[in-house]
């Protein structure tokens, strides 16, 4: 898949370049971003220019990690890195049509709405020219920020995931939660049927 570049009210999402190297390098000097998501710690140039000159361009290529940055209109300043990925054969456009969505914020750039407002324009996408069906979205339990934002989104909380992430050398629990085009008001091109106990 050729990369796109998305824009929203206050921000433009679009492929992270090698000129973003410092600013992402600077960004996950944040404890807090090694700490809930498998970003490294240390984080060094070295891994900046790994993740952008390797993971993403293979993601686009492959369609199985469609990453973007996001920056503000105003200024150009990172805000987050965030895209669409899938595991596993078949990438995005695999007949299952569904996705995980993963995000982190640089600490400046939080409180702001800006990560909910890049999700919004994410996931929209994916509904319109992916075709996917269902989005996931997955973070380490205790994550109140990231959670914070999906819910913001309109995803579902769907529980807790016993053992779902390793987190430094550890098995971790995980909060789940799913948005479908039905929660936005949008049709699907296989229809839903919800789950609906019969009533004894």
């Amino acid at each position: 898949m050729e990369p796109i570049t998305l824009t929203t009210e206050r921000l433009r999402l679009r492929p992270l370049e090698p000129g973003d190297a410092d600013a992402v390098v600077a960004a996950c000097q944040d404890p807090d971003i090694p700490r809930w998501t498998a970003v490294p710690s240390p984080y060094t140039h070295e891994h900046a220019a790994d993740f952008i000159g390797r993971i993403s361009a293979d993601g686009w290529r492959e369609e199985n990690l469609l990453n973007f940055g996001v920056f503000t209109l105003d200024g150009g300043a990172l805000v987050s890195s965030m895209g669409l990925m899938r595991f596993g054969g078949g990438g995005l456009a695999g007949p299952e049509r569904q996705a995980e969505l993963g995000y982190w914020t640089a600490k400046e750039q939080r409180r702001k709405g800006y990560t909910a407002e890049a999700a919004r324009a994410v996931c929209a996408w994916g509904f319109e020219t992916l075709g996917l069906e269902r989005i996931e979205w997955y973070a380490e339990a205790g994550n109140e920020g990231s959670r914070a934002v999906a819910l913001s989104v309109g995803f579902v909380m769907e529980g807790t995931v016993r053992s779902k992430i390793v987190q430094n050398g550890t098995r971790r629990d995980a909060w789940s939660a799913s948005l479908l085009p039905s929660d936005w008001g949008r049709a699907s091109k296989t229809p839903y049927t919800p789950y609906a106990p019969s009533e004894v």
